[in-house]
């Protein structure tokens, strides 16, 4: 399947992955972090790594662990721009930052494809990188999110980006979204990035291969005539043929493009990132 590649940009690289960790480098930061997809050895030996590196996580758990801190006297939460968002980082229990580097190819097209005016909602919205891009181009912006935190952290990299007026969602995205479908409210754009499994508030079990079809029914629902929707998802169970057959499904009178996002990094090392669709 095609790759589409985000490029490094002034505040951060790839550096080097492989042996599942990988080594970026975020504005004057450089971390150590695990990574399932990088099942290849790396090109820089070990003590290369540790040489550059200020924090290493390590694991405690599947979905937590502590950093490592490998250089002392550096700040655990810092800031790094991408223009035209800015984004405030920190080291959290989840391996993460507050970024996922290889969206930038979706806010750049976020960015080319929306005009001033324009509605645009962003499920499951994280810290507001695809939030930010579209208000930055003068949209009417939703970000919906169930995580209160999250949602905090997204309006600090707004204020940081010195924008305003974004609607703020506390919600589950899908129940938000059907609601949305049965008030008649309509998108422009839409992006959304499910996780791949989960347990609800109510401890109800997700898994993103029995939701995707519903996700994508309600999603394309919401759309303009001209509008496009951006999904990106992460599980070996819904590949890119699963949605290819859900999308004809579902789609109509648009062009569905399905290809796996990635990164190639400083060393010539291909990193992916899973599966992403456009429909425009």
């Amino acid at each position: 399947m095609a790759r589409v590649y985000t490029a490094h940009w002034k505040d951060y690289e790839l550096i080097d992955a492989g042996n599942n960790q990988k080594l970026e480098r975020w504005g004057d930061i450089i971390t150590i972090r695990p990574e399932r997809n990088a099942y290849f050895k790396p090109v820089l030996n070990r003590n290369e790594w540790l040489s550059k590196a200020h924090f290493q996580f390590n694991e405690t758990s599947k979905t937590k662990g502590d950093w490592e801190q490998l250089k002392v006297d550096t700040p655990t939460n810092w800031r790094i721009e991408c223009k035209p968002i800015v984004f405030n980082l920190k080291l959290t229990q989840f391996k993460h930052t507050g970024i996922f580097p290889e969206q930038k190819t979706n806010w750049d097209f976020i960015e080319n494809h929306l005009k001033s005016g324009d509605k645009f909602l962003n499920l499951f919205g994280y810290t507001g990188g695809a939030s930010i891009a579209a208000r930055s181009a003068g949209a009417d912006v939703f970000h919906c999110d169930s995580v209160k935190q999250v949602n905090a952290w997204a309006k600090e990299n707004m204020e940081s980006s010195n924008l305003s007026d974004i609607k703020w969602v506390h919600d589950d995205a899908l129940k938000f979204a059907q609601r949305e479908l049965k008030r008649g409210n309509k998108y422009a754009g839409i992006i959304m990035d499910p996780p791949a499994f989960g347990i609800g508030a109510k401890k109800e079990r997700w898994k993103i291969e029995n939701k995707f079809h519903e996700l994508l029914e309600v999603t394309f629902g919401l759309l303009e005539s001209e509008g496009f929707l951006i999904a990106n998802t992460y599980s070996p169970r819904l590949n890119a043929q699963k949605i290819k057959e859900i999308a004809h499904e579902v789609v109509q009178n648009k062009k569905v493009e399905i290809s796996t996002l990635a990164i190639k990094s400083t060393t010539g090392k291909i990193l992916e990132y899973g599966d992403l669709t456009r429909i425009y």
